[in-house]
């Protein structure tokens, strides 16, 4: 009986931590490159053949990989990612990617993040445009312009969030392992004028939202009956001594 407590107990964890995903993403359905947080279960098996018990995991965390839609801006200085790749920003955390492009010009010319962070080239330094000549024009490559003069390269990156991921600022995510710069990718480029929205579907969240909250319901009421089971047996081998 003990056993069917500690089942539900570790069913209400898990189902604790989707809770805390499910609000995060709900949360920011509309912070620009904002990638939403999944999380995946295991069973953890204690014992063996019939005197064997499953548990729930605390669960492991993942990004999803889906795409946000594209939102013309019409600012020179927004960027969108088209394909897979991230943006990277030097943080007093180290490098960070983003797919959040709402980039700016400092007045001495840096290409800063929304957050202030300097935008990364392909090499990892730091992006220096000419702060008299204006905004730039950014190729699909991009390759920034200005005067029709190359300048510099905006820097997109390949990197897996891997699981249990952290996160920095906005929608940054803190890399595990160095980044990579793409390289050679015709199916990956960047939109000028273009921010990328959140990939947050709010309406299946909140869903999903309700589904763990009568779950989390459900295995209260379980773990009270349970309770109610083993305090009746209790009396009943008392009365019986």
């Amino acid at each position: 009986m003990q056993d069917s407590l500690y089942v539900a107990l570790s069913a209400q964890m898990a189902l604790e931590r989707r809770l805390d995903t499910i609000a995060d993403n709900v949360a920011n359905a509309n912070t620009i490159g904002f990638r939403a947080t999944g999380v995946k279960f295991e069973d953890m098996v204690s014992g063996t053949g019939q005197k064997s018990v499953s548990f729930a995991s605390s669960g492991k965390t993942y990004l999803s990989g889906a795409h946000g839609s594209l939102t013309e801006t019409g600012n020179p200085f927004d960027f969108a990612i088209q394909g897979d790749a991230w943006f990277a920003i030097d943080t007093p955390a180290g490098t960070v990617m983003t797919r959040d492009g709402r980039f700016s010009m400092n007045e001495n010319g840096e290409l800063m993040s929304i957050e202030g962070h300097p935008v990364l080239d392909a090499g990892g330094a730091p992006i220096q445009l000419d702060p008299r000549n204006g905004p730039p024009k950014a190729g699909a490559d991009g390759s920034l312009r200005q005067n029709d003069q190359l300048v510099g390269s905006i820097g997109l990156y390949n990197f897996d969030p891997g699981e249990n991921f952290v996160r920095y600022g906005n929608s940054g995510i803190v890399p595990a392992r160095t980044p990579e710069p793409v390289t050679d990718r015709s199916d990956v480029g960047i939109a000028q004028g273009f921010v990328e929205e959140s990939n947050v579907n709010p309406v299946l969240e909140m869903t999903r939202l309700i589904m763990v909250q009568r779950a989390f319901e459900n295995t209260a009421a379980l773990m009270r009956q349970t309770a109610s089971s083993s305090d009746e047996a209790i009396k009943t081998l008392g009365s019986k001594s």
